[in-house]
Protein backbone atom coordinates (compact mmCIF):
# COMPACT_ATOMS: atom_id res chain seq x y z
CA UNK A 1 0.00 0.00 0.00
CA UNK A 2 1.21 3.99 -0.73
CA UNK A 3 1.92 4.42 3.23
CA UNK A 4 3.97 1.23 3.76
CA UNK A 5 6.89 2.90 2.67
CA UNK A 6 8.33 6.52 3.24
CA UNK A 7 11.12 8.55 1.85
CA UNK A 8 13.18 9.73 4.64
CA UNK A 9 14.93 13.53 4.58
CA UNK A 10 17.74 13.38 6.24
CA UNK A 11 17.48 16.01 8.83
CA UNK A 12 16.75 14.31 12.37
CA UNK A 13 15.15 16.55 15.26
CA UNK A 14 17.47 16.44 18.60
CA UNK A 15 15.88 17.47 21.67
CA UNK A 16 14.73 21.24 22.39
CA UNK A 17 15.52 21.60 18.36
CA UNK A 18 13.66 23.74 16.26
CA UNK A 19 14.24 22.17 13.56
CA UNK A 20 11.71 19.19 12.85
CA UNK A 21 11.68 15.52 12.25
CA UNK A 22 10.89 15.42 8.44
CA UNK A 23 9.77 12.76 6.43
CA UNK A 24 8.15 12.95 2.73
CA UNK A 25 5.32 9.98 2.02
CA UNK A 26 5.28 8.53 -1.62
CA UNK A 27 2.15 10.95 -2.60
CA UNK A 28 4.60 14.11 -1.93
CA UNK A 29 3.17 14.91 1.28
CA UNK A 30 5.52 16.58 3.43
CA UNK A 31 5.54 15.40 7.50
CA UNK A 32 7.06 17.38 10.38
CA UNK A 33 7.42 16.63 13.56
CA UNK A 34 8.71 18.34 16.94
CA UNK A 35 8.06 16.15 19.61
CA UNK A 36 7.99 17.97 23.69
CA UNK A 37 6.78 15.74 26.62
CA UNK A 38 6.21 19.04 28.57
CA UNK A 39 3.48 20.05 26.38
CA UNK A 40 0.17 19.87 27.70
CA UNK A 41 -1.32 19.05 24.37
CA UNK A 42 -0.45 17.69 20.90
CA UNK A 43 -1.05 20.22 17.81
CA UNK A 44 -1.74 19.09 14.17
CA UNK A 45 -1.74 22.06 11.64
CA UNK A 46 -2.04 21.35 8.05
CA UNK A 47 -1.50 23.86 5.30
CA UNK A 48 -2.62 23.19 1.42
CA UNK A 49 -0.30 25.59 -0.14
CA UNK A 50 -2.66 27.68 -2.44
CA UNK A 51 -5.24 30.14 -1.36
CA UNK A 52 -7.81 32.57 -2.53
CA UNK A 53 -5.79 33.94 -5.37
CA UNK A 54 -6.62 30.88 -7.30
CA UNK A 55 -10.75 31.77 -7.46
CA UNK A 56 -12.11 31.99 -10.68
CA UNK A 57 -13.02 35.55 -11.73
CA UNK A 58 -16.76 35.81 -10.64
CA UNK A 59 -16.59 32.89 -8.12
CA UNK A 60 -14.43 35.09 -5.86
CA UNK A 61 -14.57 32.90 -2.40
CA UNK A 62 -14.43 29.09 -3.61
CA UNK A 63 -11.43 28.31 -1.81
CA UNK A 64 -12.69 30.27 1.37
CA UNK A 65 -15.99 27.92 1.27
CA UNK A 66 -13.73 25.11 0.21
CA UNK A 67 -12.06 25.62 3.86
CA UNK A 68 -14.87 25.72 5.61
CA UNK A 69 -16.33 22.40 4.39
CA UNK A 70 -13.96 20.10 6.44
CA UNK A 71 -15.45 20.69 9.45
CA UNK A 72 -19.31 22.77 8.09
CA UNK A 73 -20.85 23.00 11.22
CA UNK A 74 -21.08 23.16 14.89
CA UNK A 75 -21.25 19.75 15.72
CA UNK A 76 -17.95 18.93 13.76
CA UNK A 77 -15.74 21.44 15.49
CA UNK A 78 -17.49 20.86 18.60
CA UNK A 79 -16.09 17.49 18.80
CA UNK A 80 -12.49 18.66 19.26
CA UNK A 81 -13.68 20.80 22.33
CA UNK A 82 -15.91 18.13 24.20
CA UNK A 83 -14.35 14.97 22.92
CA UNK A 84 -10.86 15.33 22.13
CA UNK A 85 -10.04 18.64 25.02
CA UNK A 86 -8.50 20.32 22.20
CA UNK A 87 -9.80 23.04 19.54
CA UNK A 88 -10.43 24.08 16.38
CA UNK A 89 -9.11 26.61 13.47
CA UNK A 90 -9.59 27.33 10.50
CA UNK A 91 -7.46 30.01 7.96
CA UNK A 92 -8.04 30.42 4.81
CA UNK A 93 -5.64 33.54 2.86
CA UNK A 94 -4.81 34.09 -0.80
CA UNK A 95 -1.72 32.02 -0.69
CA UNK A 96 -3.36 28.69 1.42
CA UNK A 97 -5.88 27.30 3.51
CA UNK A 98 -4.75 26.00 7.03
CA UNK A 99 -6.12 24.15 9.72
CA UNK A 100 -4.86 23.96 13.29
CA UNK A 101 -5.93 21.38 15.34
CA UNK A 102 -4.93 20.05 19.09
CA UNK A 103 -6.10 17.63 21.39
CA UNK A 104 -5.01 15.81 24.87
CA UNK A 105 -1.84 13.61 23.72
CA UNK A 106 -3.68 10.52 24.42
CA UNK A 107 -5.85 11.55 21.85
CA UNK A 108 -3.94 12.57 19.36
CA UNK A 109 -4.02 9.49 17.12
CA UNK A 110 -7.78 10.23 16.65
CA UNK A 111 -7.10 14.03 16.31
CA UNK A 112 -5.08 12.87 13.13
CA UNK A 113 -7.81 10.36 11.70
CA UNK A 114 -10.31 12.83 11.89
CA UNK A 115 -8.62 15.20 10.33
CA UNK A 116 -7.24 12.79 7.43
CA UNK A 117 -10.86 11.71 7.06
CA UNK A 118 -11.86 15.15 6.55
CA UNK A 119 -10.00 16.42 4.10
CA UNK A 120 -10.44 12.79 2.21
CA UNK A 121 -13.98 13.43 2.20
CA UNK A 122 -15.19 16.66 2.67
CA UNK A 123 -19.52 16.73 2.04
CA UNK A 124 -19.25 18.93 -1.38
CA UNK A 125 -22.96 18.01 -2.00
CA UNK A 126 -25.07 21.05 -3.31
CA UNK A 127 -27.15 20.81 0.32
CA UNK A 128 -24.26 21.24 2.03
CA UNK A 129 -22.73 23.72 -0.46
CA UNK A 130 -25.72 25.71 -0.38
CA UNK A 131 -25.42 26.00 3.85
CA UNK A 132 -22.24 26.96 3.42
CA UNK A 133 -22.76 29.92 0.39
CA UNK A 134 -25.83 31.14 3.09
CA UNK A 135 -23.15 31.37 5.59
CA UNK A 136 -20.33 32.71 3.78
CA UNK A 137 -23.04 35.13 2.98
CA UNK A 138 -24.16 36.66 6.20
CA UNK A 139 -20.46 37.08 7.00
CA UNK A 140 -19.81 38.46 4.24
CA UNK A 141 -22.76 41.21 4.20
CA UNK A 142 -21.36 42.09 7.41
CA UNK A 143 -17.74 42.75 6.33
CA UNK A 144 -19.32 45.15 3.34
CA UNK A 145 -20.79 47.44 6.03
CA UNK A 146 -17.23 48.12 7.69
CA UNK A 147 -15.91 51.46 6.30
CA UNK A 148 -12.29 50.06 6.42
CA UNK A 149 -13.22 46.78 5.10
CA UNK A 150 -14.31 49.20 2.02
CA UNK A 151 -11.69 51.82 1.83
CA UNK A 152 -9.19 48.45 2.24
CA UNK A 153 -10.88 46.81 -0.89
CA UNK A 154 -11.47 49.79 -2.93
CA UNK A 155 -7.58 50.28 -3.01
CA UNK A 156 -6.48 47.17 -3.44
CA UNK A 157 -8.69 47.09 -6.41
CA UNK A 158 -6.94 50.72 -7.82
CA UNK A 159 -3.63 49.47 -7.09
CA UNK A 160 -4.23 45.19 -8.73
CA UNK A 161 -6.73 45.98 -11.03
CA UNK A 162 -7.84 42.33 -12.32
CA UNK A 163 -4.50 40.65 -10.43
CA UNK A 164 -5.94 38.06 -7.84
CA UNK A 165 -5.32 40.55 -4.47
CA UNK A 166 -6.99 43.10 -6.12
CA UNK A 167 -10.53 40.48 -5.39
CA UNK A 168 -11.73 39.88 -2.22
CA UNK A 169 -10.76 37.14 -0.52
CA UNK A 170 -13.97 35.68 1.12
CA UNK A 171 -15.76 36.77 -2.23
CA UNK A 172 -18.73 39.48 -2.83
CA UNK A 173 -22.44 38.85 -2.33
CA UNK A 174 -22.87 38.49 -6.23
CA UNK A 175 -19.94 36.23 -6.28
CA UNK A 176 -20.99 33.41 -3.57
CA UNK A 177 -24.28 33.39 -5.29
CA UNK A 178 -22.63 32.11 -8.45
CA UNK A 179 -20.47 29.15 -7.07
CA UNK A 180 -21.90 25.55 -6.89
CA UNK A 181 -20.71 22.53 -5.38
CA UNK A 182 -18.49 21.57 -8.81
CA UNK A 183 -16.61 24.59 -8.36
CA UNK A 184 -15.55 23.37 -4.82
CA UNK A 185 -15.15 19.61 -5.73
CA UNK A 186 -12.75 21.05 -8.77
CA UNK A 187 -10.67 23.36 -6.12
CA UNK A 188 -10.78 20.52 -4.01
CA UNK A 189 -9.04 18.17 -7.17
CA UNK A 190 -6.62 20.89 -8.08
CA UNK A 191 -5.17 21.99 -5.28
CA UNK A 192 -5.72 20.18 -2.16
CA UNK A 193 -3.53 17.43 -3.11
CA UNK A 194 -1.36 15.78 -0.92
CA UNK A 195 1.96 17.13 -2.76
CA UNK A 196 0.89 20.60 -2.28
CA UNK A 197 0.52 20.09 1.06
CA UNK A 198 2.56 20.24 4.51
CA UNK A 199 1.70 18.76 8.19
CA UNK A 200 3.22 20.07 10.64
CA UNK A 201 2.66 17.98 14.37
CA UNK A 202 4.06 19.21 17.40
CA UNK A 203 3.22 19.03 21.01
CA UNK A 204 3.14 16.04 23.72
CA UNK A 205 3.41 13.32 20.73
CA UNK A 206 5.91 10.45 20.13
CA UNK A 207 7.78 11.11 16.61
CA UNK A 208 7.60 7.29 15.93
CA UNK A 209 4.50 7.05 16.51
CA UNK A 210 3.27 10.62 14.91
CA UNK A 211 5.24 9.73 11.23
CA UNK A 212 3.59 5.86 11.90
CA UNK A 213 -0.04 7.65 12.26
CA UNK A 214 0.34 10.15 9.92
CA UNK A 215 1.93 7.14 6.97
CA UNK A 216 -1.94 5.17 8.15
CA UNK A 217 -4.38 7.94 7.52
CA UNK A 218 -2.36 10.29 5.30
CA UNK A 219 -0.58 7.99 2.56
CA UNK A 220 -3.50 7.05 0.42
CA UNK A 221 -4.24 10.71 -0.17
CA UNK A 222 -3.91 11.41 -3.63
CA UNK A 223 -1.16 13.36 -5.26
CA UNK A 224 -1.88 15.76 -8.29
CA UNK A 225 -0.92 15.05 -11.81
CA UNK A 226 0.15 18.34 -12.93
CA UNK A 227 1.24 21.46 -10.49
CA UNK A 228 -0.64 24.41 -10.82
CA UNK A 229 2.17 27.52 -11.16
CA UNK A 230 0.96 30.64 -8.88
CA UNK A 231 1.80 32.72 -12.15
CA UNK A 232 -0.64 35.64 -13.00
CA UNK A 233 -0.46 38.62 -15.50
CA UNK A 234 1.49 41.76 -13.36
CA UNK A 235 -1.02 44.13 -12.27
CA UNK A 236 -0.80 47.72 -15.50
CA UNK A 237 0.26 51.16 -13.76
CA UNK A 238 -2.83 51.99 -11.54
CA UNK A 239 -5.11 55.02 -12.70
CA UNK A 240 -3.88 58.11 -11.78
CA UNK A 241 -7.57 59.76 -10.28
CA UNK A 242 -7.97 59.27 -7.05
CA UNK A 243 -11.06 57.63 -6.67
CA UNK A 244 -13.87 58.86 -4.44
CA UNK A 245 -16.49 56.97 -2.91
CA UNK A 246 -19.43 58.89 -1.57
CA UNK A 247 -19.64 62.44 -1.08
CA UNK A 248 -18.40 63.95 1.68
CA UNK A 249 -20.08 64.87 5.00
CA UNK A 250 -19.10 66.97 7.97
CA UNK A 251 -20.20 64.19 10.21
CA UNK A 252 -20.25 61.16 8.83
CA UNK A 253 -16.68 58.92 9.18
CA UNK A 254 -13.45 59.93 6.60
CA UNK A 255 -10.87 57.01 5.56
CA UNK A 256 -7.98 57.60 3.15
CA UNK A 257 -5.85 54.68 1.80
CA UNK A 258 -2.74 54.91 -0.35
CA UNK A 259 -1.10 51.71 -1.92
CA UNK A 260 1.87 51.14 -4.24
CA UNK A 261 3.19 47.99 -5.20
CA UNK A 262 5.33 45.91 -2.75
CA UNK A 263 7.53 42.22 -2.97
CA UNK A 264 6.66 38.69 -2.77
CA UNK A 265 7.45 37.14 0.77
CA UNK A 266 10.34 35.16 -0.67
CA UNK A 267 12.19 38.45 -2.01
CA UNK A 268 15.26 39.27 -0.58
CA UNK A 269 13.87 42.90 0.43
CA UNK A 270 10.81 41.21 1.98
CA UNK A 271 12.62 42.65 5.33
CA UNK A 272 13.49 45.52 4.25
CA UNK A 273 10.11 46.58 3.12
CA UNK A 274 8.47 45.36 6.84
CA UNK A 275 11.02 47.84 8.35
CA UNK A 276 10.13 50.70 6.19
CA UNK A 277 6.25 50.14 6.98
CA UNK A 278 7.11 50.62 10.53
CA UNK A 279 9.08 53.53 10.31
CA UNK A 280 6.34 55.09 7.87
CA UNK A 281 4.04 53.80 10.64
CA UNK A 282 6.22 55.15 13.33
CA UNK A 283 6.29 58.41 11.58
CA UNK A 284 2.75 59.10 11.13
CA UNK A 285 2.22 58.80 14.63
CA UNK A 286 4.39 61.07 15.25
CA UNK A 287 3.63 63.49 12.49
CA UNK A 288 -0.72 63.21 12.57
CA UNK A 289 -0.85 65.67 10.55
CA UNK A 290 0.11 63.84 7.31
CA UNK A 291 -2.62 61.83 8.12
CA UNK A 292 -5.67 63.25 10.39
CA UNK A 293 -5.62 62.78 14.14
CA UNK A 294 -7.39 59.58 13.77
CA UNK A 295 -6.14 56.27 13.39
CA UNK A 296 -3.24 55.80 10.88
CA UNK A 297 -0.78 52.80 9.73
CA UNK A 298 1.17 51.65 7.39
CA UNK A 299 1.29 47.96 6.43
CA UNK A 300 3.19 45.44 4.08
CA UNK A 301 1.09 42.86 2.65
CA UNK A 302 3.51 40.09 1.06
CA UNK A 303 2.29 37.13 -0.70
CA UNK A 304 3.59 34.30 -2.85
CA UNK A 305 3.52 37.39 -5.75
CA UNK A 306 4.71 40.83 -4.84
CA UNK A 307 1.77 42.46 -2.95
CA UNK A 308 1.25 46.36 -1.25
CA UNK A 309 2.26 48.52 0.65
CA UNK A 310 -0.50 50.09 2.06
CA UNK A 311 -0.66 53.84 4.30
CA UNK A 312 -4.22 55.09 5.85
CA UNK A 313 -5.49 56.98 8.42
CA UNK A 314 -8.80 57.32 9.12
CA UNK A 315 -11.29 59.62 11.56
CA UNK A 316 -14.38 59.24 13.25
CA UNK A 317 -15.42 62.18 11.50
CA UNK A 318 -14.71 64.23 8.47
CA UNK A 319 -12.98 66.64 10.60
CA UNK A 320 -9.67 65.05 9.69
CA UNK A 321 -7.16 67.26 7.93
CA UNK A 322 -4.11 65.82 6.57
CA UNK A 323 -1.77 67.67 4.37
CA UNK A 324 -3.34 66.07 1.21
CA UNK A 325 -7.08 66.51 0.71
CA UNK A 326 -9.70 64.78 -1.58
CA UNK A 327 -9.78 66.38 -5.00
CA UNK A 328 -10.45 65.19 -9.00
CA UNK A 329 -6.55 65.98 -9.60
CA UNK A 330 -3.95 62.97 -10.94
CA UNK A 331 -2.08 61.27 -7.48
CA UNK A 332 0.58 63.88 -7.03
CA UNK A 333 -0.87 64.19 -3.64
CA UNK A 334 -0.65 60.66 -2.96
CA UNK A 335 2.77 60.46 -4.37
CA UNK A 336 3.62 63.74 -2.44
CA UNK A 337 2.26 62.05 0.91
CA UNK A 338 4.89 59.25 0.50
CA UNK A 339 7.60 61.71 -0.37
CA UNK A 340 6.81 63.84 2.74
CA UNK A 341 6.18 60.43 4.85
CA UNK A 342 9.55 59.29 3.79
CA UNK A 343 11.32 62.26 3.94
CA UNK A 344 14.18 63.21 5.34
CA UNK A 345 16.21 60.47 4.82
CA UNK A 346 15.77 57.58 7.46
CA UNK A 347 18.16 58.30 10.41
CA UNK A 348 20.12 55.13 12.13
CA UNK A 349 18.29 55.75 15.43
CA UNK A 350 14.73 54.82 13.83
CA UNK A 351 15.97 52.39 11.70
CA UNK A 352 17.16 50.51 14.53
CA UNK A 353 14.28 50.83 16.12
CA UNK A 354 11.87 49.44 13.84
CA UNK A 355 14.16 46.65 12.95
CA UNK A 356 13.84 45.51 16.50
CA UNK A 357 10.03 45.75 16.24
CA UNK A 358 9.76 43.48 13.39
CA UNK A 359 12.32 41.23 15.19
CA UNK A 360 10.11 40.95 17.85
CA UNK A 361 7.21 40.64 15.77
CA UNK A 362 8.44 37.68 13.85
CA UNK A 363 10.11 35.94 16.95
CA UNK A 364 6.58 35.53 18.24
CA UNK A 365 5.70 32.93 15.41
CA UNK A 366 5.04 29.71 16.37
CA UNK A 367 8.50 27.52 14.62
CA UNK A 368 5.68 25.54 13.36
CA UNK A 369 4.16 28.25 11.06
CA UNK A 370 7.77 29.07 10.36
CA UNK A 371 8.18 26.10 8.56
CA UNK A 372 4.84 26.12 7.04
CA UNK A 373 5.85 29.31 5.48
CA UNK A 374 9.41 27.83 4.07
CA UNK A 375 6.98 25.42 2.15
CA UNK A 376 4.67 28.00 1.27
CA UNK A 377 6.52 31.17 0.07
CA UNK A 378 9.82 29.03 -0.85
CA UNK A 379 12.29 30.56 1.72
CA UNK A 380 15.13 29.38 2.74
CA UNK A 381 15.13 27.92 6.10
CA UNK A 382 18.87 28.34 6.61
CA UNK A 383 17.69 31.92 7.66
CA UNK A 384 15.82 31.21 10.16
CA UNK A 385 12.80 33.02 11.77
CA UNK A 386 14.91 36.14 11.30
CA UNK A 387 14.21 35.52 6.74
CA UNK A 388 17.52 37.58 6.17
CA UNK A 389 16.32 40.38 9.01
CA UNK A 390 19.38 40.52 10.86
CA UNK A 391 21.75 41.45 7.67
CA UNK A 392 19.40 44.21 6.56
CA UNK A 393 21.38 47.37 6.72
CA UNK A 394 20.11 51.23 7.27
CA UNK A 395 21.84 51.83 3.07
CA UNK A 396 19.09 49.31 2.23
CA UNK A 397 16.18 50.90 3.67
CA UNK A 398 17.22 54.09 2.56
CA UNK A 399 17.52 52.69 -1.11
CA UNK A 400 13.75 51.00 -0.98
CA UNK A 401 12.58 54.15 0.50
CA UNK A 402 14.19 56.00 -2.82
CA UNK A 403 12.43 53.12 -4.85
CA UNK A 404 9.14 53.10 -3.29
CA UNK A 405 8.93 56.83 -3.41
CA UNK A 406 8.77 56.50 -7.17
CA UNK A 407 6.49 54.23 -7.86
CA UNK A 408 3.37 54.66 -8.99
CA UNK A 409 0.12 55.09 -6.32
CA UNK A 410 -3.42 54.28 -5.81
CA UNK A 411 -5.60 56.84 -3.72
CA UNK A 412 -8.72 56.02 -2.67
CA UNK A 413 -11.45 58.56 -0.23
CA UNK A 414 -14.19 57.07 1.55
CA UNK A 415 -16.80 59.28 3.24
CA UNK A 416 -19.15 56.89 5.05
CA UNK A 417 -22.61 57.49 5.91
CA UNK A 418 -22.83 58.96 9.71
CA UNK A 419 -23.95 56.30 12.28
CA UNK A 420 -27.32 56.97 13.54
Amino acid sequence: MCFAAAASLAIAQKPGSSTPRQEKLLNGLKILVWSDPAADRATVRIRFHGGSSFDPQGREGVMHLLSESFFPNAEARNFFTEELGGSLEIVSTYDYIQINASSRPAEFVTLLETIATAIASPTLDKEASDSLKAAATARVKELEKDPAYIADQAVAKRLFGSFPYARPQMGTFDSIQTIDFADLRFAKDRLLTADNATVAISGNVDTSLALRASRRYFGAWLKSDKKVPSTFARPETPEPEPKIINKMSPEGPMLLRIATLGVSRSDADYPVFEILARIAENRIKRRPQLAGEGVAFARNEAHILPGQIVFGGSNSKSGLKPTITPSTEKTENAGSFISQLLSPDIENDEFVSAKTQVAAKWNRREVDDFWLDVDTFKIDPAKGKLQGLDTVTLADAQRVAAKVKKQPVAMVWYFAEPST
